[in-house]
């Protein structure tokens, strides 16, 4: 493969509890459809609540405790997104009885999907799980049952969660990126030099593709 034709790669730190991650994501392959670039995406972990117990807490009581938002304010905030994920093509089904829940398995199975090149996949199911279907994305069982939809082995998916085989790699990515200086998600970084925090709009998206394939022709 040419430098030209090269894949320019983009490294996108998240969590698939955080709504702005998916608006930030389909805002950026907006900008790829339009510009026509190739890349080569990676997915890395990162946990808004990595305290969370395993049982979750409902979403609008979380957001109050942790921001500080009033009830109005968390409405207004919800209603945003909900316009601005379908302009994106993505449904945000908000409810009074969401949960926020722990996403630590959820990265390990995202880590072992990424050894079957199902990363992806898996991501923006988990995405869709959690903000349209209403889905407890920390159950073992449902998370298998994602990782079915995509193509996965659900019985290795199980054994996978059951395991934890994969606990250590997740949190030295975590460690990696943190200490890059990473402390909110999106975090987009392309050609591993050019960090581009939040969802910033897909123009936004596609004037950093330009310019980082442009730099990338006159190294």
């Amino acid at each position: 493969m040419t430098e030209q034709n090269k894949a320019l790669r983009i490294d996108i730190v998240s969590d698939v509890v955080c709504p702005w991650c998916i608006v930030g994501y389909r805002q950026l392959q907006a900008a790829i459809d339009n510009t026509g670039i190739k890349t080569d995406i990676h997915w890395h972990p990162f946990e808004l609540n990595p305290d969370m117990p395993a049982e979750g807490q409902n979403m609008q009581e979380h957001i109050a405790e942790k921001y500080g938002s009033s009830a109005e304010e968390s409405k207004s905030n919800r209603e945003r997104l909900t316009e601005v994920g379908a302009e994106l093509g993505f449904k945000f089904d908000f409810s009074e009885d969401m949960r926020m829940v722990n996403t630590f398995d959820a990265h390990q199975l995202i880590h072992w999907a990424e050894t079957q090149q199902r990363a992806n996949d898996l991501k923006q199911a988990l995405f869709i799980a959690h903000f349209s279907d209403h889905k407890t994305i920390s159950d073992h069982q449902t998370l298998a049952e994602i990782a079915q939809s995509v193509g996965l082995d659900r019985a290795e998916a199980l054994q996978v969660l059951a395991d934890q085989r994969y606990a250590s790699d997740v949190r030295e990515r975590q460690g990696h990126w943190i200490k890059q200086g990473i402390q909110g998600v999106p975090a987009v970084v392309f050609d591993s030099k050019y960090l581009v925090s939040g969802a910033q709009g897909t123009e936004q998206f596609e004037r950093c593709l330009t310019d980082v394939v442009a730099q990338q022709k006159q190294a």
